[in-house]
């Protein structure tokens, strides 16, 4: 595992206070961005709780020493099961995206399929040629702020 990306719990007090001042653009673009087959009912909300589980269970660290999870603003390692190669995904919110430079945003295709998946976790992503199987392999923090 890797610990370059040390984050503090601030940067995702930040998220939330951004998706609580943000939450009508945000749930317009997540509607506009998703095929209703995939939609969930309370996305924005399954991601707040995550987030304050993790502040909570990090209440008395400043630093967040590793990441469970995949959240906004982590660098994320995939390895594609059928090769032996991987990828690594920034996910970052919408106005942060730079697919060039490997960041997505959460509401994207594969970013909402990586969003709050675990290490270790195989993932079905669906792409449009079909499905790839792939193994989240790291989560390391990586975006110190939500400037957009």
């Amino acid at each position: 595992m890797n610990h370059n990306g040390l984050c503090s719990k601030e940067s995702f007090i930040e998220q939330l206070v951004y998706i609580d001042e943000n939450i009508q653009e945000l749930t317009s673009l997540y509607v506009s961005s998703t095929p209703v087959y995939e939609r969930l009912k309370n996305f924005f909300h399954l991601y707040v709780m995550e987030v304050e589980d993790l502040i909570q269970s990090n209440r008395k660290n400043t630093i967040i020493p590793s990441l469970p999870k995949v959240y906004i603003g982590t660098r994320v390692t995939v390895a594609y099961e059928d090769e032996d190669d991987t990828e690594e995904f920034l996910i970052c919110f919408p106005g942060q995206t730079d697919p060039d430079a490997g960041c997505i945003s959460f509401l994207s295709p594969v970013g909402r399929q990586l969003l709050l998946k675990n290490r270790g976790d195989k993932v079905m992503l669906k792409i449009p040629t079909g499905e790839l199987p792939v193994i989240i392999k790291d989560i390391t923090f990586a975006a110190p702020s939500v400037k957009v």
